[in-house]
């Protein structure tokens, strides 16, 4: 296994916070500095796997930081926020339409519906119906309950 200097290590764990699995992390650092990794090396700067307890604070710290920044970074590409797309999925509609092209305006519908929906979100909702009814029971008035439900009409031995 190679030994590291910092800038090596700086690479590898300001790749990891940016969602790099190990994998990409190793053909990373071997096009850009020429290194040639293994996969556990990479696990060793990786401050919230199995080794994570064992990784330095100052490499948690860069962890952390580089996180925020990419997450923040995120947030500020225009297609990565539902309502531009929506935007533009509008005018794409819009056009489509213009020219006759019923067809792809309708798909353009379509996927600005499922973009309203949460369809490409991990969102799950669920819905119910009817009263939710809850009441105490000690164990005696369950299993008569039970046995009621069940058709059994002799109490078990030993109740």
């Amino acid at each position: 296994m190679a030994k590291l200097d910092e800038a090596t290590k700086r690479l590898i764990v300001m790749e990891l916070a940016c969602y790099r699995t190990p994998s990409e992390v190793v053909e990373i650092v071997g096009e850009k500095l020429g290194i040639k990794l293994d996969r556990r090396q990479v696990f060793d700067y990786a401050p919230y796997g199995s080794h994570g307890d064992r990784v330095p604070q100052k490499w948690r710290d860069l962890f952390d930081a580089t996180r925020k920044q990419f997450l923040k970074d995120t947030a500020e590409i225009p297609i990565a926020q539902r309502i531009f797309r929506l935007r533009e999925l509008n005018d794409m509609e819009q056009r489509a339409k213009a020219r006759g092209n019923y067809a792809l305006a309708a798909q353009l519908l379509e996927q600005a519906a499922k973009e309203c929906g949460d369809v490409y979100t991990n969102q799950q909702r669920v819905k119910h119906s009817g009263a939710v009814a809850t009441y105490e029971a000690t164990p005696e008035q369950i299993d008569a309950e039970l046995r009621e439900l069940l058709g059994v009409t002799d109490a078990p031995e030993g109740h």
